[in-house]
């Protein structure tokens, strides 16, 4: 007999929320957000008050909440308290409830309704003024760490796919640039099929959308005879999470590159795919109908682009290890870790170059993914539909995120 779901008033499950520490003084906080940008609020909460979040799951009452405080730190959390953080967490729709559905109800239709996916990010991540974006991105060309003037060896030739981060535009603009210079100076496509990452989260292995989307440059349209075709043999099912696309910047960071690297010569179109699943989906058996979920969706888009007969370049935004204290790591990074982290990434990327998607899961699988590998999916997604003949990859960095020395790393690639 199947056990009745518990009541989420008095068993409150808390939502896939991101968190990062916060130091004052002496005292140490957690910063709560919601990724899906479903609500714009933060909460920052005390040390101790985190520790209850294991039990925010649905299982346990409040007054089995207020138990485990009381074992962990020898005294009782009054139920005051205890209150106030639960409404506080649902007032933000950090709860699974009445509130958070309903506002994920007006969220899903304002989405489908508008005419494209707006821009969440510029003025924030990257410029917001036409001008002055294409000024930006320029100067990252430029810039002492952005590539030489020299020609690529590539010149010339069709590019298959890049790799290129989705860390901050603003920061990461340079490392963006190694991959652009090449699709710049290449034969460029008919098509971009751009796989980010669902940063939130997602319960199918990809997330589709077909809304064309906009940028301080103008509009950047869905390629529809693909995408018709992925609606017409795939369903509804790809689509069923594309609300995820409202405010994930991966896709979006890319889109000024793509604009202004050959947008101002060609019309482009692209094929928006986010993607969120691990390498244990290859090897765990309780996994299996998702990895073949994965391999169906690549033969479906393979089909998609035979079908259209158009050349396409295959991008994959993603950043690479996430190490610290942010990414639950037990201690801070230092000067030996980053660079022990450094020489596994750039072993990780010899697969990458290879083309190799078995390996390069197999790697991360075999260090039991310690290093966070973020970017993952979106990379095992390039190496399984790519048609290339060699890969290279052009530039590692790293970017320092928090006071504690998180950080993080992403590189850029090239196909051909």
């Amino acid at each position: 007999m199947t056990e009745p779901m518990k009541n989420l008033i008095t068993h409150p499950a808390l939502r896939n929320i991101q968190y990062s520490p916060l130091k004052e003084g002496e005292e140490q906080y957690i910063v709560l957000w919601d990724p899906t940008g479903l609500s714009a609020e933060k909460l920052i909460i005390p040390l101790n008050f985190f520790y209850l979040f294991q039990f925010l799951d649905g299982e346990h009452s409040l007054e089995q909440v207020g138990v485990e405080y009381l074992k962990k730190y020898g005294e009782f959390l009054m139920p005051d308290k205890l209150d106030k953080l639960i409404t506080d967490l649902d007032q933000k729709l950090f709860l699974e409830g009445d509130r958070y559905e309903a506002a994920k109800i007006v969220a899903i239709k304002a989405y489908r309704d508008a005419p494209t996916r707006k821009p969440q990010f510029a003025g924030k991540s990257y410029e917001d003024d036409p001008e002055k974006l294409r000024e930006q991105i320029a100067g990252f060309f430029t810039s002492k760490e952005g590539p030489s003037a020299t020609p690529s060896g590539n010149k010339g030739k069709l590019i298959k796919g890049l790799v290129a981060p989705n860390y901050e535009v603003k920061d990461a603009g340079p490392i963006y640039a190694w991959a652009y210079k090449e699709l710049r100076e290449a034969e460029s496509p008919d098509v971009y099929i751009v796989i980010g990452i669902g940063h939130a989260g997602l319960d199918e292995p990809v997330a589709v959308t077909d809304k064309d989307f906009e940028t301080p440059l103008g509009v950047v349209p869905v390629n529809r005879p693909i995408m018709d075709y992925l609606k017409a043999k795939g369903g509804d099912e790809l689509f069923v999470e594309e609300i995820r696309h409202q405010k994930e910047h991966s896709i979006e960071f890319q889109l000024p590159f793509l604009q202004e690297t050959v947008g101002t010569q060609k019309p482009i179109s692209i094929i928006p795919v986010l993607s969120s699943f691990p390498p244990i989906t290859f090897i765990d058996p309780e996994l299996k109908d998702f990895a073949n979920q994965i391999e169906q969706f690549v033969s479906l888009l393979k089909e998609a682009i035979a079908a259209s007969g158009q050349t396409v370049c295959i991008i994959a935004s993603a950043n690479l290890a996430h190490i610290g204290l942010r990414y639950a790591d037990n201690t801070a990074p230092t000067d030996y870790s980053f660079h022990r982290c450094m020489q596994t990434d750039l072993e990780m990327l010899k697969h990458v170059e290879n083309m190799d998607a078995q390996s390069f899961a197999q790697f991360i699988i075999t260090e039991q993914d310690k290093r966070h590998i973020l970017g993952f999916s979106a990379i095992y997604l390039l190496l399984k539909l790519i048609q290339a003949e060699k890969g290279e990859i052009l530039r590692y960095d790293r970017e320092i995120v928090d006071q504690f020395n998180s950080t993080v790393t992403y590189a850029s690639a090239a196909f051909f």
